[in-house]
């Protein structure tokens, strides 16, 4: 835009003690024939706001570069309707006089570097459009069990509209077949009744909640805001538009069919703990081979948990499950007795007491041991035999009854529910071990497809009470979504960004790597493979602009050809004045942040290295870094969140999608005869900032071994 622009400059937090703010003046002034570039020494203050404010209000300034602090700091400071005012924020305070040495000639070289930058930025930019689109606020709940029914209750109790959608005749899930649940008061020494009764009670008379019972979803289409829910009944068949989604489908028992090693089909008195659970419900806690009761009921954990060739993860509720059916046991008849064989007890938080308490009682057995063989004798009594590992002694209990500890499968797993239209599969992307959780530590309820939102057992084992808490969360981030979704923001991670892209088709070849490569499912494609945006899936990620080799994608405050200026913006001195130049492209996510804690703790990196932030490690496109090397820049650093099992980029696979597209661009140079070495790859951790000074020092002292880039002044 810059139309109308002007730059500002704060001389507060060191700045004006550190740089030759005049010069950085005149870069604006002289350079890019900014009208005015007046200064303040502290630019957030209310005075300082106020200069600012003068001129948008008053002057008609549509474009405003602020020269002060880090853009992730005052962010309200300097806040403007962004569909009529472009702001950018140059960041001369961490990354320049609190990183570097003051009044040093590298030092304010960097620092009109980034004037530059900013600038050209600016230029660049557009106001957002204020695209408000028509939209549903209604949620989808799918599944009528204790998650489903509370986020169905939490999000009609904040006004907003609910369609549940269950699959069975009643209301009520797994909880409905439990006869008492574990304790959640102090002393954590009582069995509780569910009270899933009372709420699907509370679901049903709510006027704000249409439920659907014996339904299935037939499909789904459509995107936040305007998703169109067809839900089959026995008796009708409709649709639904509804904004949001929450899945809420939770688990089904592990097959104990394959536990035949444990006695299960083999012998009849070998039960699962769901099993357990309905013959204490019904009042019949009896033995199935004889009608019996059982005087010796042991307890099976991990059946088939924690194991390679069946479940590899804990459940999170067997141990406490086996604990409270071993006081049922007691409770029916106080001469029974019960053993507990288990691998791990684990019983989180307060339920420590109530592990405690099960400990105490004098009928119940607990021992640590690997369950090698069950057995059967002539009378249908059953002989279990452990090794065990507290005494290194095989041990044998003799049980009128065996109840295995079966673990939680959710029940998204290999079983269609949500059959969407999307080009990326008719289900939620699973990750590890078949759940659809995000794997986000920071956004939790989030899965891969924007706007719905999976919760309770279906996202990871968990217990009544935990299910209650994640659906409560998950509500209100279905609540969010339909609010924000309403006036065209995005969700997360870049909540409330009003940016979405655009695409210029009559250019498009129909190379699919836009569809293939967005990691939420965003786009669709027609019959020839042109894409179809779906902009109200769109995250913001911009790895659909990174992938494109036509460089059709772009957004209006961030495109391939904003970046490629500023590149081109800094200046690369003549290869005899030997200071080369090393471009660092680093993820808004961690890396950058992860530069201004490195700066607000005041160690130093080399001055010759320049920053640009870039949504996303995936957004970067190939052309940026061919533009930097024919520019003459001597180095480029693509620095990007850490991938693999034990870390996720926020949107994904973008780094990882970075770092194929870096192997590919590596062969290039070879043919270039350029030094592949002269681009890396970075995988860095918010919480790395401290070692970020040497990863920065050590590529730029690398490039000065490779010496100048030979493209430099062609």
């Amino acid at each position: 835009m810059g139309s109308k622009l002007r730059t500002f400059i704060c001389t507060g937090c060191g700045i004006g003690e550190a740089l030759a703010v005049d010069k950085l003046q005149k870069v604006a002034t002289s350079e890019y024939k900014v009208p005015e570039c007046p200064t303040h020494e502290c630019l957030c203050s209310e005075e300082g706001r106020a200069l600012v404010r003068k001129a948008v209000e008053e002057d008609g300034i549509d474009t405003v570069v602020v020269a002060a602090c880090s853009p992730r700091v005052m962010v309200d400071a300097f806040a403007f309707d962004p569909t009529r005012v472009v702001v950018e924020r140059v960041n001369l305070r961490e990354h320049v006089v609190w990183s570097h040495p003051p009044n040093d000639e590298d030092t304010q070289m960097l620092a009109e570097d980034y004037v530059r930058m900013g600038i050209v930025k600016a230029q660049k930019s557009e106001p957002l459009e204020d695209r408000i689109v028509e939209t549903s606020e209604t949620v989808l709940v799918v599944g009528g069990g204790m998650a489903g029914l509370t986020a169905a209750l939490e999000i009609a109790t904040a006004g907003t509209s609910v369609v549940l959608c269950e699959k069975s005749a009643e209301l009520g899930g797994f909880a409905g077949r439990l006869h008492q649940t574990f304790p959640t008061k102090f002393p954590y020494t009582d069995l509780e009744p569910t009270g899933v009764e009372q709420l699907a009670a509370d679901v049903r008379k709510n006027a704000l909640v249409q439920v659907f019972t014996e339904a299935q979803i037939e499909s789904i289409t459509g995107e936040p805001g305007a998703f169109d829910a067809k839900i089959v009944t026995p008796k009708a068949e409709q649709t639904v538009r509804v904004g949001a989604i929450v899945v809420a489908t939770g688990f089904t028992p592990y097959d104990a069919n394959k536990l035949g090693h444990l006695g299960f089909g083999r012998f009849a008195n070998v039960i699962t703990n769901v099993t357990m659970e309905e013959l204490v419900r019904s009042g019949r806690l009896v033995r199935p081979s004889d009608g019996k009761k059982p005087a010796r009921v042991a307890f099976i954990q991990c059946a088939g948990s924690r194991d390679k060739d069946h479940l590899p993860y804990c459940s999170a509720v067997c141990c406490r499950t086996s604990l409270k059916q071993a006081l049922y046991v007691r409770s029916q008849d106080p001469n029974a007795r019960a053993s507990i064989i288990y691998k791990d007890l684990r019983a989180p938080g307060e339920h420590e007491l109530f592990y405690k308490h099960a400990q105490q009682d004098e009928g119940i057995f607990l021992t640590r041991g690997e369950v090698v063989d069950v057995s059967e004798q002539p009378d249908h009594s059953l002989v279990v035999t452990a090794n065990n590992t507290l005494l290194g002694e095989r041990v044998e209990l003799e049980a009128d009854m065996v109840v295995l500890a079966t673990g939680m499968v959710p029940a998204t797993f290999d079983n269609p529910t949500l059959n969407l239209g999307y080009r990326k599969g008719k289900e939620l992307p699973v990750v590890t071990h078949g759940f659809a959780d995000s794997e986000f530590i920071c956004f939790p309820y989030e899965s891969q497809r924007t706007g719905i939102y999976p919760v309770g057992c279906v996202r990871q084992p968990m217990d009544l009470l935990g299910a209650v808490s994640d659906a409560t969360g998950a509500a209100l981030k279905a609540i969010q979504c339909v609010r924000s979704t309403a006036r065209g923001a995005a969700v997360h991670p870049r909540w409330g960004d009003l940016s979405y892209p655009s695409f210029f088709l009559q250019r498009c070849t129909q190379c699919k790597r836009c569809t293939e490569e967005c990691p939420f499912g965003s786009l669709d494609e027609d019959v020839k493979g042109t894409p179809q945006p779906n902009l109200n899936r769109c995250r913001r990620c911009g790895v659909c602009m990174g992938a494109c080799p036509e460089r059709i994608i772009s957004f209006k405050n961030y495109s391939v050809d904003m970046v490629a200026s500023m590149i081109k913006a800094i200046e690369v001195p003549e290869e005899d004045e030997e200071k080369p130049r090393v471009l660092a492209l680093m993820c808004e996510n961690d890396a950058y942040p992860a530069l201004d804690m490195m700066g607000a703790s005041r160690h130093t990196c080399d001055p010759m290295v320049r920053v640009i932030p870039v949504r996303c490690l995936g957004s970067v496109n190939i052309v940026w870094i061919a533009d930097a090397l024919s520019k003459g820049i001597d180095g480029v650093m693509l620095i990007g969140c850490k991938f693999g099992e034990d870390y996720q980029c926020h949107f994904i696979q973008g780094s990882e999608i970075a770092n194929r597209r870096l192997d590919n661009l590596k062969e290039t140079l070879t043919r270039l005869v350029l030094e592949a070495e002269r681009v890396r790859v970075v995988q860095l951790a918010i919480s790395d900032y401290d070692k970020l000074p040497a990863i920065l020092d050590e590529f730029a002292e690398k490039i000065r071994e490779l010496g100048p880039n030979p493209y430099k002044g062609m």
